[in-house]
C-alpha cells in the first residue's frame, strides 16, 4: 500500500515553492513511473486535515477522489514489432551478404573469362602472323611435333569459333 502524508512538507520549500504544493507533482511522477501495475490512485483528506494518496481506497467515511491512472503504453505490441523489425533487418543483412557473394563470384568468373578470351585472341594472332616461326604442340603420346599450315588453320578456326561463342560482349 502506497501512502503519502503531505502535512510534514508544509514548512519545507523547494525552489521557492512550498513542498506541500509540490506533493501533487511528486505523486504524479510516482504514478508515471509506477506503470500499469497501479491501476487507480485515491486521494482523500483524513480527520486531521492531512492529504493522503494511496493505491487502495480508505476505510471509513471520507470524501475520496479517484485519480486517473497513467495511460497504457502507446504501442502495446512494441516488443513484438521490435522483434519483427530485428528479424527483418537480419533477413536483409543475410540477403545482402548473399548478393555480395554472388556479385563477387560473378566478377571472378568475368575476369577469368576475359583472361581466357585475351589468351585465345593472342593465340590467333600468334598462329596467323608467324608463318616463319615453328610452333610445336604435344601429341597424344606426349611427344613434341611441329604444326604444319593445315594444323595452324584448323587451330585458328577452333579458336575463332570459341571467341565468337564466349567472348562477344
Amino acid at each position: 500500500m502506497l501512502t503519502l502524508d503531505v502535512t510534514r512538507f508544509r514548512r519545507i520549500r523547494i525552489a521557492g515553492v512550498p513542498a506541500a504544493s509540490c506533493a501533487g507533482i511528486v505523486v504524479a511522477a510516482l504514478l508515471l513511473f509506477a506503470g500499469p501495475a497501479a491501476a487507480t490512485t485515491y486521494k482523500w483528506t483524513d480527520a486531521n486535515g492531512r492529504v493522503i494518496y494511496s493505491d487502495q481506497p480508505p476505510t471509513g467515511n471520507f470524501k475520496v477522489e479517484a485519480l486517473d491512472a497513467p495511460p497504457p503504453p502507446a504501442d502495446p505490441n512494441a516488443a513484438r514489432d521490435l522483434a519483427n523489425k530485428e528479424a527483418e533487418l537480419q533477413k536483409r543483412r543475410s540477403l545482402r551478404t548473399e548478393e555480395e557473394g554472388k556479385a563477387a563470384k560473378t566478377r571472378v568468373e568475368e575476369n577469368l573469362k576475359r583472361e581466357q578470351c585475351q589468351r585465345a585472341r593472342g593465340q590467333v594472332i600468334a598462329l596467323t602472323q608467324s608463318d616463319q616461326v615453328v610452333i610445336y604442340t604435344t601429341n597424344a603420346q606426349g611427344q613434341r611435333t611441329a604444326m604444319d599450315n593445315a594444323a595452324r588453320l584448323r587451330e585458328v578456326e577452333v579458336l575463332q569459333a570459341s571467341i565468337r561463342q564466349n567472348c562477344m560482349n
